[in-house]
């Protein structure tokens, strides 16, 4: 990605963040990525880790209408998926031990209540909604909104080493053109 689009997010983001009410902490830690994909329109979005500690993690997320978050899992870590403003679309299989496992339902919480769905059945969330992600559930999401503000809290994160994407062409962190003066710090920039 060039810097001046991953400026040019920050920037939007901020806006939205502030329109809804969304007041960041001092220095956030900010990412944005298009997954090494090189189309953050389709395949982006930008993350906001809001609280980091041995235990447990909050992030903010912020996406527009047709960009997705690929299909991944989690060894390790629990997530609770939150629409905090907008509305959320979200994918869930049962991983199979060779990928996802297209053709059995699962159950999980969906706003603290078990329910059962069919494999990669869509999970349509209102803003206040949230689905709970064990370990080991593949999952997709991207926006049914123009913009949609995602909300996660979680066990402690693992970027590196605790994301699984089905695509293996997928990278977590981008690389960037740097064609103009960063806006933010972000957790790949090495200085």
């Amino acid at each position: 990605m060039k810097r001046s689009e991953i400026n040019n997010v920050v920037k939007s983001s901020t806006v939205f963040f502030t329109k809804n009410g969304w007041a960041l902490p001092p220095d956030p830690k900010w990412d944005v990525t298009d997954f090494g994909l090189g189309n953050y329109k389709k395949s982006g979005l930008l993350l906001i880790n809001l609280c980091e500690e041995l235990e447990y993690c909050e992030k903010l997320m912020y996406a527009t209408i047709g960009q997705e978050t690929p299909l991944h899992y989690h060894k390790k870590k629990k997530e609770d998926i939150i629409c905090r403003t907008g509305l959320l679309e979200i994918y869930l299989w049962k991983d199979n031990k060779i990928g996802i496992d297209e053709t059995n339902s699962l159950t999980v919480k969906i706003n603290g209540v078990e329910r059962t769905i069919e494999a990669g059945e869509k999970v349509l969330l209102q803003a206040g909604e949230r689905v709970t992600i064990v370990s080991g559930i593949w999952h997709k999401f991207l926006p049914a909104s123009e913009e949609c503000i995602i909300g996660e809290v979680s066990t402690a994160n693992d970027d590196l080493n605790d994301n699984f994407f089905y695509n293996k062409a997928i990278g977590r962190f981008t690389a960037i053109d740097e064609d103009e003066t960063p806006v933010v710090r972000l957790l790949s920039d090495k200085n």
